[in-house]
This record gives structure tokens, C-alpha cells and sequence, in this order.
């Protein structure tokens, strides 16, 4: 780990540390990463700092020392209008598209960089405590001896005190139903207050059609709070993968359109061969 690096990641927790209340509260919200290491590393002390240290901060707040260059494409654009409208007006809304057309990135880069919006990455071996114990941490709170209903009574008050908190889950299709029922319990009790914007493929939207037809338990509930429909991201377009490829040093036609032959329109595909390219073209 090289002082460039360490340099780079000290100013990217720098920037992570002001979404929280405290330096302590934003300690909280990293696994292994104590309010006097961040000091440490803001205060330029880094001398005591192992490696491993440095290796555990970058991946928990989003550092990565390749040289991708990340480009806004119309899908981008428009989570960020959806999430800004809901916190901006504290409500809900679902939103589905496509895998690989850059959802994650465009989520994580949002609760980077606003104060009191709050990244829950939704996973299947999540229970109802789980996901308590995930939202507290994300809002930097702990949560060590409290039982499921003192952990949600705690995220309620929290996030009543704040202006304009925003709970943003992705990968929601991932969730049991178990923990699906939580959102109903959060919107019950924090209308008007806090903003919740699930994200997923279109997975969860004909998962919760397939629950209204069959008349399961809460899924009616789900389907009213969510406004009654989905927001659809459109997907990557031809532009949108251009610009990716120009940003990241292809700018020969021919390239160009291999890449966009190659892609299938997936951001993953996409980089992945602009890589390969990158690697052929400097050998």
C-alpha cells in the first residue's frame, strides 16, 4: 500500500465520515474500524496502520485503486432523480431494471455522497434481525443486546430526529418475504418522515404481481405503499456504451462498435472488453 493510495483512501473516509452525525456514529457503521484508526487516518498518523487495515477501510467505503472511469448514463440519471425525489418529499417508490446496467454503482455512489441516505445491499440469508442489525449499522447506531422490536424502535427514532433521512435497499427481490413485511412496518411508522426506495430486476415486480393474484399476506399492502407501480429503468443504450468506452481510452470506431457487439448491453461484458482490448493494446 503505497502513500498515494493510502492518501486517496484517506480523503475518500474523509468524504464518507461527513455523511454521519459523528466521527464516532460513522466508526460504527464499519466492521473493525475503530473512531481512533479513523482519526488516525484522517489526522495523517499512519505510521501504526498496517496494510490489512488500510485493505478493510477502502472496501467498506467504496475505494478501489483501478483506473475505470465511471461514466453517468441514462439509467444513472434517472435513480438519481427517483432518489432525490423521494427524499426530497419523503415517500416510496420501486424501481426495477436489468442486471448489469450499473444499478449498484449508481446507488452506492448516492449514499456516498448525501448526508442520512442509508445503502442496505439486501442478501437471501437475511432474517428480520439481520436486517435490523444491518440498517443500524448503516446508520452508524449499535445494536449490541437489543431484541428485534428495541432495534426497530431505535431506527423509528433515529430517523424521525433527521431531515430527510432516505433507507435505500437494493437487490430487494433477494429478501424473504419475512423481511419484505419489515418495509410495511418501517412505512407504517415512518410516513411523512423517511423516504424507502426498493431496487432490484424485474424479478420483484413479478413477484409481487404473482403475490396480488394470489392474494398473500401483505403483498397488497406492499403494492399501495409502492404507489402501484414500478419505476423501469430503460437499460444501457449505444450512446451510453460509447461514452463508457471514450471515457476509458477506446476511442477508435471500429473498437467502439466491437464493444457494443460484444456487450449484450450489460456494463459487466462491457468493461470486462475494454479491459481486454486496453491489455491487447499495450502489449
Amino acid at each position: 500500500m503505497n502513500e498515494s493510495q493510502k492518501q486517496a483512501i484517506a480523503n475518500k473516509l474523509a468524504i464518507y465520515v461527513e455523511r454521519f452525525e459523528s466521527q464516532n456514529k460513522a466508526s460504527k457503521s464499519l466492521k473493525n474500524v475503530s473512531s481512533a484508526t479513523i482519526s488516525q487516518v484522517l489526522n495523517h498518523k499512519w505510521e501504526l496502520i498496517a496494510d490489512e487495515m488500510w485493505r478493510n477501510i477502502a472496501s467498506q467505503i467504496g475505494y478501489t485503486a483501478n483506473e475505470w472511469v465511471a461514466v453517468e448514463t441514462g439509467d444513472y440519471r434517472l435513480l438519481n432523480t427517483v432518489l432525490d425525489s423521494a427524499r426530497n418529499n419523503s415517500t416510496v417508490f420501486a424501481v426495477v431494471g436489468d442486471a448489469g446496467t450499473g444499478k449498484t454503482f449508481a446507488l452506492r455512489n448516492y449514499a456516498e455522497n448525501n448526508k442520512r441516505a442509508y445503502l442496505l445491499q439486501c442478501n437471501e440469508y437475511w432474517n428480520r434481525k439481520t436486517f435490523m442489525q444491518e440498517l443500524l449499522t448503516a446508520m452508524g447506531r449499535d445494536y449490541s443486546g437489543y431484541t428485534v422490536n428495541e432495534m426497530m424502535g431505535e431506527v423509528v427514532r433515529a430517523l424521525k430526529t433527521q431531515s430527510k433521512p432516505l433507507i435505500i435497499m437494493d437487490e430487494a427481490d433477494k429478501v424473504s418475504d419475512q423481511v419484505l413485511y419489515f418495509f410495511i412496518t418501517l412505512y407504517n411508522q415512518l410516513e411523512d418522515h423517511c423516504a424507502i426506495v426498493m431496487c432490484a430486476t424485474d424479478h420483484l415486480s413479478k413477484r409481487i404481481k404473482r403475490g396480488l393474484k394470489l392474494n398473500k399476506k401483505g403483498y397488497k399492502e406492499i403494492y399501495s405503499r409502492i404507489g402501484r407501480k414500478f419505476v423501469e429503468l430503460e437499460g444501457l443504450s449505444t450512446s451510453d456504451i460509447t461514452s463508457v468506452c471514450v471515457a476509458n481510452g477506446i476511442t477508435d470506431k471500429a473498437r467502439i462498435r466491437e464493444v457494443i457487439e460484444d456487450s449484450e448491453y450489460d456494463l459487466r461484458r462491457v468493461r470486462r472488453k475494454i479491459q481486454g482490448l486496453k491489455y491487447v493494446l499495450s502489449a
